[in-house]
Parts: structure tokens; C-alpha cells; sequence
């Protein structure tokens, strides 16, 4: 099987590389694999499921107005 030796990585690139090989139950390699795999082979979307959901979400949603002094309370407690 081919071998790639990457070089120069980056700290804060590595980092976030082992963070998601630990929550993925992944070796580092193996991450690297699979996100090589997702860039070379894309899954399809499914539209109609896509949109399907956002309309559940917009219906759940729908009877909770957020004024503008709600908005900003929660913004400057940091709540995306």
C-alpha cells in the first residue's frame, strides 16, 4: 500500500487533528484518510430530505419570535 509522509504541518492543524481522531475513535492516520476520502469522493445530497427537514425546523420554530431585545441579551451572553 502507497505511503504519504506529510511535513510542516501545522501546530494548531495537528491539534485539531488528534481532537478529531479521539472523538472519532480514530488513529490520526485514519482521519487523515477519511478526509481525503470525503474531499476525493463526495457523498450526493439528497435535496428533498435536506428540505424536508428544514421545513420541520421552521415549523417547530415558527411560534418563537425573537424581538430585538432578545436577540441581543442572548448575543452578549455569547449563545450563538
Amino acid at each position: 500500500m502507497p505511503t504519504i509522509t506529510l511535513k510542516n504541518i501545522p501546530p494548531t492543524l495537528y491539534e485539531r487533528l488528534k481532537q478529531a481522531a479521539v472523538a472519532n475513535h480514530r488513529s490520526i492516520n485514519s482521519e487523515i484518510i477519511v478526509y481525503i476520502e470525503r474531499a476525493l469522493y463526495p457523498q450526493p445530497v439528497d435535496v428533498a430530505s435536506v428540505l424536508e427537514r428544514a421545513r420541520k425546523l421552521r415549523e417547530l420554530s415558527s411560534k418563537y419570535i425573537i424581538d430585538d431585545e432578545e436577540f441581543n441579551k442572548l448575543k452578549s451572553e455569547g449563545r450563538p
